[in-house]
């Protein structure tokens, strides 16, 4: 008698215990990441990789279930679009991926599960923990999506639905390169119940250089300090955003900015 109550207790505690859909898609990603960063390149192992994306494609659609964005394709495909570990792109958010013709427009729909394990996998890159904080970061737009740097020039007040928990939107520059110049991308994220969404638009909008900001910029780089030039230009790179931030609600083209950031946020047709 006293093994079959054993028996009965293992089996109630079992469901309690048992994975979730997003840990399985989690562990069969992190066995194939294993896989290949350890594989040797040839056609066998990039078809071998083709596979496993469009497998983990099949289970991210599952668990993130229909997405409807305007001028978006209606199927998406993995976001993480590399498992070799060290290849550039390598730990983009995991989640299903939509672009527009040329990349103009890009998004990312995700579940709030998995985008807490993502957040906690870089935690060592500098990622905020928390949600709200890691949209006002830099580092969630750089590592989230593409290959290129990302530098955060100011937020822009939405309007958040009813329906969302959250919705931000950030204006700033990505790129590969110098940092520094006129913004011009938007991107925005919200939350509607467990799903989450990212939308980011190059070219969507044009603004212009504030005077101001660049008189604190050529103030910060003058500045004789006992340390490298990357350094130096990374504080005055801080400095001239922050005064950037400060001085956009004031100029022409803030209020475009702003609406270009509402009609994206629409996009989602979030209820």
């Amino acid at each position: 008698m006293r093994s079959l109550a054993v028996l009965c207790l293992l089996a109630f505690a079992a469901p309690a215990h048992a994975a979730t859909p997003e840990q399985h898609y989690l562990d069969l990603r992190d066995r194939y990441i294993a896989k290949f960063s350890k594989a040797k390149e040839s056609d066998e192992t990039f078809n071998q990789h083709d596979a496993a994306l469009n497998e983990l494609t099949g289970m991210l659609r599952g668990l993130v279930g229909p997405v409807t964005i305007k001028g978006l394709p209606a199927e998406g495909k993995s976001n993480a679009d590399t498992l070799f570990k060290g290849d550039s792109g390598f730990g983009h958010l995991d989640g299903l991926g939509f672009a527009s013709e040329g990349d103009k427009l890009q998004a990312v729909v995700t579940t709030t599960t998995l985008l807490k394990h993502w957040l906690r996998e870089h935690r060592e890159d500098g990622m905020p923990q928390e949600i709200d904080a890691a949209f006002k970061s830099d580092r969630f737009y750089y590592q989230a999506i593409q290959d290129s740097a990302f530098a955060k020039y100011a937020e822009l007040p939405i309007t958040k639905p009813a329906s969302a928990s959250v919705a931000v939107a950030v204006l700033g520059v990505r790129g590969n390169g110098d940092l520094k110049g006129p913004p011009h991308e938007i991107d925005v994220v919200a939350i509607q119940g467990e799903k989450v969404f990212f939308l980011a638009a190059t070219e969507a909008v044009k603004t212009a250089e504030i005077p101001t900001c660049e008189k604190v910029w050529k103030q910060m780089m003058a500045k004789k300090v006992p340390q490298d030039s990357m350094a130096r230009e990374d504080q005055a790179m801080d400095a001239y955003t922050k005064c950037f931030a400060r001085e956009a609600p004031s100029q022409s083209w803030y209020a475009a900015a702003v609406k270009k950031a509402q009609s994206q946020l629409e996009l989602l047709a979030l209820r």
